[in-house]
């Protein structure tokens, strides 16, 4: 009986299986003022069937068709290419609906009905995947469709539109056929067509006769099968299946997949199919089609703005096929004064256009990208999505919108990207002078912006000819610490080597200079002081220009658009509100009193990292440092940083003074030492003589200091412990800045930082030394200035102690640069060089020294958050590495609890930006 009660189980279980396959639904309707979907179904119908869908819904005149689900895509590269069972008959189901409100049938030969086959992804990809139009245009319906409409001639032109992109689409790109150069179907097409033209003496598609067109689709079928070697299809059920399966096709095509990887879509998401019943633009002069957008997208103004053409279908407006007419009298320009705009051509029409993107706009609250038609004096609505836009356009977009109460002020926060704000921040290449312009050669985005100068080969070079009033762009193979001042004098930074958080990259994102890394089509020659690049050579004093946002080189100058954000108002406002959201503190990374003016300028509420060994690199105190370095004894190693001492007081000064009351982190000395040390015979014997030693002892000593793995040795607190009075001398210069300046009634905040602890004996020690040097300095000049004293967390060894460091530490700052190197085993220095094959492989996400890497590095770093708070619960806890400037690695440290990040002065407001994000994403 029981094994009778489980068959019966088992078979109701299979009924029902088979029930919900039948009833599984993978065509959505939509017309005669209903829908399946709507708006919120974007993910299922993909964004243009979702708002197709939504538009019916509002009342809004669209041609009646159907959505195909991202399922049917995914199943459909699953399957092996095959299509579920279910989808055939619910597609015959669909297109029968649209006959009957059409009242027309597909494939008749007196009434036909042409549709269009549409990709729509979930999220905007425009130009990137397929579109047919005119699909159910044969040799047996033209006729009766030129004796509905008694107009021969847009019937032929419709039929020639139809085998162009058919047979590019569907029957050479779907197919897989990859032609040379300029030999596609498409381009042989248009050159025959351009052929009558010529010798008909046209100037515009438009003059084409009805026999010319019937001449021309006759000819374009012949190359048709001479190229593709098959017959163009002329039954509508074979067009209809293939412009399907082309839109399919065209997801894993290279645009798409080239696109979906900079926008970092997945490829599991899949597209949408949309049939629609077709509605013809080109019928006449009573007839149109066009683009609008309900707010200018270049500039983000309140206006409705748009293009049409008169007797034209959708691809002429965007193909740039004819020059296209204003869509009113508010966009027209100098050069579009003496076209008809249609606001003028067609009054009524216009109304009803403008009263329907109001709507739209008002219904999406955002600005939308919308597609019309107008059929013999009819408009219907082929698309509206949200409309892209430029950097600032989206700003004041936001804004605006908020001010009318269309948005709120937080929804206006999370409209904006946070990496929008760059463009405004930095000088950029003018798009105009950047579109005529070759490019020379392509690298990494290491510093964004637009720069143009004359090419310099060595850092003393770059800052010899900046003296005399030249502007320098530094050409390096790989930049090294000794070359800051070079650096420091171009304009902007090249280099053919190294990646996104090399030296150059880092050195220059922090000064926010124009900066293009691991260029390697440059064949850099120093000594003979040229490039060559593809062919060309570029000599010492040749101009290039930079696009650092994008990563090109353009020979020659180019004109540059100068970056002023606290001229743009809008930006002022919106950064208004950010901080009036953010709980999390931004601070900045700086070394010098400049640095740290750029940095309040934007926005830091502090230093959260000060590099003291940036401040021995200087031609006045490199000297000194090189002479402590190859000391014998303590006595000789006091003596040199005696000398160095009043430069590290200096410093501090004109940064406290900088500051002016708010908290400045102080990283005592950190990078091996062997980083400061000559590099020639020449400085060697020079400095020999000035020390009074031989050149032989002095080379001895040198060599002894080499490394093998100098990231991983004697650096950090280190040093330190093997050489206490290089710390000592530090803290007395800090210490000594900080009552200098509180007997002047000026507020200091000195928070001193000790690198690189892996046990907390490291930083008892540290700590020691640092305490002790304070109070004598602090006895010496009677007076009292709170410090404190904490350690930057950038080893797995000190996340895992945490709780034992944390009762010597008054505070932690992540240096999530080290801590990523020590978690991964990598050299970032070395990474460029496999990481981008990870990433293009999808073995890693994100580049981890870019984003930090949650599942890893955020691990340990969450750990020593808690560990820490255990023991103090008011433990205060930042990050300082690069990551403290980078959106997704802001939005982390929100989450773990940070009190502050600290970046470049040129990330402080998109840092402000994303912390508000940050709270806003995680309320």
């Amino acid at each position: 009986m029981g094994k009778v009660v489980k068959k019966a189980k088992k078979s109701a279980k299979a009924v029902k299986s088979v029930k919900s396959q039948k009833s599984k639904k993978y065509v959505y309707f939509f017309g005669g003022g209903k829908a399946d979907g709507k708006a919120e179904m974007k993910n299922l119908l993909g964004g243009k069937g979702a708002n197709l869908a939504e538009m019916v819904n509002l009342g809004i005149p669209v041609p009646p068709g159907f959505t195909i689900t991202t399922e049917v895509c995914t199943l459909y590269y699953k399957n092996n290419k095959k299509y579920p069972k279910e989808l055939k008959p619910q597609v015959d189901a669909a297109m029968a609906k649209i006959e009957k409100i059409m009242n027309k049938k597909f494939g008749d030969p007196n009434n036909p009905l042409l549709v269009s086959v549409r990709s729509g992804a979930r999220s905007s990809m425009p130009g990137m995947m397929e579109t047919v139009l005119n699909i159910g245009l044969t040799t047996k319906t033209i006729p009766g469709l030129v004796k509905k409409t008694n107009n021969e001639r847009f019937v032929y032109d419709a039929y020639r539109r139809l085998l162009m992109m058919y047979s590019d689409v569907v029957m050479e790109k779907a197919a897989g056929i990859e032609p040379k150069e300029g030999e596609g179907i498409r381009q042989k097409l248009e050159h025959a067509m351009d052929a009558m033209k010529k010798q008909k003496g046209y100037k515009s598609d438009t003059d084409l006769t009805v026999d010319d067109l019937k001449i021309l689709c006759d000819e374009f079928k012949a190359i048709i099968k001479h190229t593709l070697g098959k017959e163009f299809p002329d039954d509508p059920w074979e067009q209809l299946w293939g412009g399907i399966g082309a839109v399919f096709q065209s997801w894993m095509g290279k645009r798409a997949v080239s696109y979906r990887k900079i926008e970092k879509i997945p490829d599991d998401w899949g597209t949408a199919v949309n049939v629609q019943s077709m509605v013809f633009g080109n019928t006449g002069d009573n007839s149109g089609t066009g683009v609008a957008f309900t707010r200018n997208p270049a500039t983000g103004e309140d206006v409705f703005y748009g293009e049409w053409l008169p007797n034209a279908q959708g691809e002429d407006v965007v193909a740039g096929i004819r020059t296209p007419y204003p869509v009113n009298k508010a966009g027209k320009t100098a050069d579009t004064q003496h076209l008809p705009s249609l606001e003028e051509s067609m009054p009524h029409l216009y109304k009803q256009l403008f009263a329907i993107q109001k709507k739209l706009e008002r219904h999406y609250r955002d600005m939308q990208d919308i597609e019309f038609t107008i059929e013999d004096g009819r408009l219907w609505m082929l698309q509206t999505r949200v409309g892209k836009r430029n950097p600032q356009a989206a700003i004041r977009m936001a804004v605006e919108m908020a001010k009318q109460r269309l948005i709120s002020k937080d929804e206006a926060i999370l409209r904006v990207k946070p990496e929008q704000l760059d463009i405004l921040l930095h000088p950029s290449v003018a798009p105009v002078a950047e579109k005529k312009a070759t490019v020379l050669a392509k690298g990494l985005p290491a510093g964004p912006g637009g720069a143009t100068g004359r090419i310099v080969f060595t850092a003393d070079d770059a800052e010899a000819w900046a003296k005399r009033g030249e502007k320098v762009i530094l050409v390096r193979n790989e930049t090294s610490p000794e070359d800051v001042h070079g650096m420091h004098a171009a304009e902007a930074i090249l280099t053919a080597k190294g990646g996104m958080t090399s030296h150059a990259a880092l050195v220059a994102r922090g000064w926010g200079k124009c900066c293009i890394v691991g260029c390697s089509e440059l064949n850099i020659d120093v000594h003979r002081k040229e490039i060559r690049v593809n062919g060309k050579v570029l000599r010492e004093g040749d101009w290039i220009t930079l696009n650092g946002t994008a990563g090109r080189v353009y020979e020659g100058q180019l004109d540059l658009l100068p970056a002023d954000p606290d001229k743009n108002l809008w930006y002022k406002e919106l950064m208004k509100w950010v901080d009036n959201v953010r709980t999390l503190r931004v601070r900045t990374n700086a070394d010098t009193p400049e640095d740290a003016a750029v940095a309040r300028n934007f926005g830091a509420e502090g230093i959260g990292l000060c590099r003291t060994e940036h401040m021995f690199f200087g031609p006045d105190r490199i000297k000194a440092m090189r002479e402590m370095i190859l000391s014998d004894t303590v006595d000789e190693r006091k003596r040199a940083l005696a000398k160095l001492l009043p430069f590290q007081k200096n410093d501090f000064i004109g940064i406290f003074k900088v500051m002016a009351g708010l908290p400045v982190t102080i990283r005592l000395l950190d990078p091996p030492l062997h980083e400061f040390l000559p590099h020639t015979d020449n400085e060697l014997h020079e400095l020999a003589n000035e020390m009074g030693v031989s050149f032989e002892k002095l080379d001895a000593k040198n060599k002894s200091l080499y490394e093998f793995n100098p990231m991983l040795g004697h650096r950090g607190c280190r040093l330190g412990i093997t050489y206490p009075e290089i710390y000592e001398m530090q803290a007395q210069a800090i210490m000594e800045a900080a009552c200098e300046l509180a007997k002047e009634k000026v507020k200091v905040i000195p928070e001193i930082m000790i690198p690189l602890v892996g046990h907390v004996n490291e930083l008892q020690k540290m700590r020691d030394i640092v305490v002790n040097t304070a109070d004598k300095v602090q006895q010496e000049y009677k007076v009292k200035v709170p410090y404190t004293v904490g350690t930057m967390i950038e080893l797995p060894r000190a996340c895992v102690t945490a709780d034992e460091i944390a009762h010597v530490a008054d505070f932690y700052s992540f240096g999530t640069n080290d801590l990523t190197q020590t978690v991964y085993g990598l050299s970032r220095d070395d990474a460029g060089r496999f990481l981008p094959f990870y990433i293009e492989n999808g073995l890693l996400k994100d580049d981890p020294f870019i984003t930090i890497d949650q599942n890893g590095v955020g691990i340990l770093m969450q750990m020593a958050v808690d560990k820490g708070r255990k023991v103090k619960r008011d433990l205060k806890m930042g990050i300082c590495g690069e990551h403290g400037g980078e959106p997704k690695s802001i939005e982390f440290c929100h989450k773990i609890g940070l009190n502050y990040v600290s970046c470049s002065p040129y990330r402080v407001p998109i840092a402000r930006f994303a912390a508000a994000q940050a709270r806003l994403k995680n309320k």
